[in-house]
């Protein structure tokens, strides 16, 4: 185990397997008035390669091979930063999101679009080429993490307060079935290759673990 010194606390992670570096989406301690950056990590040498500054706080992020670009959730103002790979000094733009605070994301690399859950209980869909936004879908809370199951075209959603996994269709964006969680999950993990999502309980210490039929 190795420790690397990062701009800030570390949130949301994003791999480039390509170039072998992390991109860690930071946030500031709290009541200081850091900059917020998000850092590049040359995972071979485990140093710190750049520091990019960002307009705020940061919340989960993803790596597209295809476009060779990093996508990281701004809680506000409400977007989504891009970030090249290939030249990773700054940021080359951004999705505005009609919702506040976008949390969880997760990215569907077929029909080239991202899935962004909101604070503010809403779900898009966010077309890459086109920058177009979609219609919201509604949750049924405030989201935390999200995870997309390529396999069944499925979309997983957790819910901390009411503490539910929500499940949509991806290709309608219309919730298929909501499993109720042990109260205040709201973290879970996907294991594409076992077709598995495991909700983490903060109450009981343990995690859940859920296969679709």
């Amino acid at each position: 185990m190795h420790k690397i010194k990062v701009g800030g606390r570390p949130n949301g992670l994003a791999f480039d397997a390509s170039r072998n570096t992390l991109l860690a989406a930071n946030v500031p301690k709290p009541n200081i008035q850091d900059l917020v950056t998000m850092s590049i990590v040359d995972v071979g040498t485990r140093m710190t390669i750049v520091d990019v500054t960002i307009p705020g706080r940061t919340r989960w992020a993803v790596f597209d091979p295809e476009s060779e670009r990093f996508y990281v959730n701004i809680a506000d103002p409400s977007e989504i930063a891009i970030l090249d790979a290939k030249d990773p000094d700054g940021l080359v733009g951004s999705y505005r999101i009609p919702a506040a605070g976008p949390h969880g994301l997760d990215l569907d690399r077929r029909g080239r679009r991202l899935l962004c859950a909101c604070d503010e209980g809403r779900l898009y869909e966010v077309y890459l080429e086109s920058g177009k936004v979609s219609e919201p879908s509604k949750l049924a809370g405030a989201p935390d993490a999200i995870f997309y199951n390529p396999d069944l075209d499925h979309l997983y959603v957790t819910i901390g307060d009411p503490s539910v996994l929500q499940v949509f269709d991806a290709k309608s964006m219309k919730e298929i079935q909501t499993v109720t969680t042990e109260i205040g999950t709201h973290t879970i993990a996907f294991n594409q290759d076992l077709g598995k999502v495991y909700a983490f309980s903060p109450e009981t210490h343990r995690a859940s673990i859920y296969q679709e039929a």
